[in-house]
């Protein structure tokens, strides 16, 4: 049997751990820290549990520079979960707005102030959905299924990338054609807030940073826009802004989505999901009662932001150990990179995200890389052999499979060949893959008609 070093594990969920965690991590999973006790079996309310938490948060906001104005919360439910607690949480923000001001304007007329609201929600409430990929693809259809009840048209997709590809996800248009809700001083009533998956795993698309159109800041509560990013997948690879952002979310966990597990990428393993969240949103919500009048569900408790918060993450039983694992890995990459922090992260991953696709360069007759060059994802290298030559990706992926070049499949929606290239896999690693690649295209032979 292979030893763990022979092995260049390339999925993209489950994906690599640092070894030195694992390791630290089995002994923690027997008797943490000499306690008798294995990190499964503490009380998720006890002085340890609370300590791992407390580090976990202090080497996260260490990596991010998170500021003041933000909190962490880790929660269940994965990516799906939040793909709902996204529409539940920033809706009720939305009314609480709209109920505040209508009270400033009819002092205590409660029917009058319900009617209001009541009315602004069914012709003013808009969600705005940047769809790149798969993933914000289906938080667009969450957020549409989660408001059907009330009618259609509150979902605004301002962007589809399939339109201007060929039916098909890759590119990131230009900003000028996106369709973002217009705010109130550009004639329109503004959104509750906008949307996108910061890199899609499926189909390999990054963004190359925060768009332009959504760094804009304003003093002037009507004209802000709330910007919601999913970065689970490239999460801690590249330096954030984070007070740009109203709501940063990071599932870390089981790559089954769709079964409200997350996936573990570049932090932790099973059942977490980290929520990073502007404060003074999470003290803007109506009563569950003014919701509920006005034809909204009020927030599910277990995917609450404010009772999440309010009860240091512990409002049920968290994985401790899970969470433990996470701040080993955030540890590891404060030591690794010093005073550096995310930077030197950031450098690393794109250098290795240069060797693959410089290799993948030098043989285009043989590799086809799927998304745009502008969009490239350095997480999820996805590309095709042979504009899809099914007999020769399957070659491809079984010799290297025998080369212990492993988890190389594309997602089973578009097939193909995807390497992941999170945190973890060292270079090394990828190295061993662009040799792998060089020799399997000097050997290849075009199918006949090709």
């Amino acid at each position: 049997m292979p030893g763990r070093e022979a092995v260049a594990y390339f999925g993209a969920g489950p994906a690599p751990l640092p070894t030195p965690v694992l390791q630290k991590g089995a002994e923690a999973f027997v008797n943490f820290e000499e306690t008798g006790l294995s990190l499964a079996e503490i009380s998720h309310r006890s002085q340890t549990a609370n300590k791992i938490l407390a580090d976990t948060k202090a080497a996260l906001i260490s990596l991010l520079q998170i500021p003041d104005s933000h909190d962490i919360l880790f929660m269940h439910g994965g990516g799906s979960g939040e793909f709902s607690a996204v529409v539940f949480n920033m809706v009720a923000i939305w009314v609480e707005k709209r109920r505040a001001k209508a009270e400033a304007e009819l002092g205590g007329d409660e029917p009058k102030i319900l009617e209001k609201v009541k009315s602004e929600l069914q012709n003013e409430l808009r969600l705005d959905y940047l769809v790149t990929g798969s993933w914000s693809l289906k938080a667009s259809q969450e957020a549409a299924n989660l408001l059907e009840p009330l009618g259609n048209g509150f979902v605004n997709v301002a962007l589809d990338s399939r339109k201007t590809n060929a039916g098909k996800f890759g590119t990131i248009p230009s900003e000028e054609t996106w369709s973002l809700t217009p705010s109130r001083s550009k004639g329109g009533k503004g959104s509750a807030f906008v949307y996108y998956c910061d890199n899609e795993t499926v189909d390999g698309v990054e963004f190359p940073g925060l768009p332009n159109c959504l760094a804009q800041t304003s003093q002037d509560p009507d004209e802000e826009l709330l910007v919601v990013a999913d970065m689970s997948s490239n999460f801690l690879s590249r330096r954030v802004d984070v007070s740009k952002y109203a709501v940063i979310f990071v599932r870390l966990g089981s790559p089954q989505y769709l079964r409200k597990g997350g996936a573990q990428k570049n932090i932790g393993i099973t059942d977490v999901t980290l929520v990073i969240v502007r404060k003074d949103i999470l003290s803007c919500q109506p009563s569950s009662s003014f919701l509920h009048a006005v034809g909204v569900w009020s927030p599910p408790t277990i995917l609450s932001w404010p009772v999440i918060a309010k009860n240091n993450s512990l409002y049920n039983t968290m994985p401790i150990f899970s969470i433990w694992i996470a701040g080993e890995v955030m540890r590891g990459l404060l030591e690794s990179h010093g005073q550096k922090g995310l930077a030197g992260q950031e450098e690393l991953a794109n250098q290795k995200a240069k060797v693959i696709y410089d290799t993948l360069d030098d043989y285009p007759d043989v590799y086809q890389v799927v998304p745009h060059q502008s969009v490239r994802s350095r997480m999820n290298v996805c590309f095709r052999i042979r504009y899809g030559d099914a007999a020769q990706e399957k070659a491809f992926l079984e010799y290297a499979e025998s080369q212990l070049l492993q988890g190389l499949k594309g997602h089973r929606s578009v097939g193909g060949i995807r390497a992941s290239n999170y945190n973890a896999v060292p270079m090394k690693n990828v190295q061993k893959l662009a040799a792998y690649m060089a020799d399997f295209a000097r050997k290849s032979k075009p199918a006949d008609g090709h």
